[in-house]
């Protein structure tokens, strides 16, 4: 059964489809590279690498989410970005005790929409401290080192 996440839309820049993405030597493990987007250097991190779920197989439907974190724009490859939703604040339900651990402090909570679990992400909490400092390390951000 696949996973379903969510990201509030407010917080999209833009999704663009699968390019070439240009690795970055001594990047961090959860990023794949950079991308230039109409002349702006942006990090793309894979999330399912950086939640520990290992490298997704990219597809035709794969895309690249264009969101900002904490100040710095990134880019997170997901498999495929299906439908924009309006969640009721009643359909939202905090994440259960068993995940509230540090691997866990990125979720906003879970949707139950039409019987369907929908994993609710804090695109500003993705990120822990120390990823985000390796981010922004000048061969990641874009920077002149």
């Amino acid at each position: 059964m696949e996973q379903v996440y969510g990201i509030d839309i407010n917080s999209v820049y833009e999704i663009i489809r699968m390019e070439s993405i240009t690795k970055v030597p001594r990047s961090p493990h959860f990023v794949e590279g950079v991308i230039d987007l109409r002349g702006r250097i942006i990090p793309v991190i894979g999330l399912s690498v950086l939640f520990g779920l290992g490298q997704n197989e990219r597809t035709q439907a794969s895309r690249i989410i264009i969101v900002e974190v904490s100040g710095q724009t990134i880019g997170m490859i997901v498999d495929s970005v299906q439908e924009v939703l309006r969640i009721p604040v009643s359909a939202i339900e905090p994440p259960p005790p068993m995940v509230n651990g540090i691997d866990a402090a990125y979720l906003r909570g879970i949707a139950i929409l039409e019987e369907r679990l929908i994993i609710l992400l804090d695109q500003n909490k993705i990120l822990m401290e120390e990823e985000k400092d390796q981010l922004l390390q000048p061969n990641i951000a874009g920077n002149q080192a």
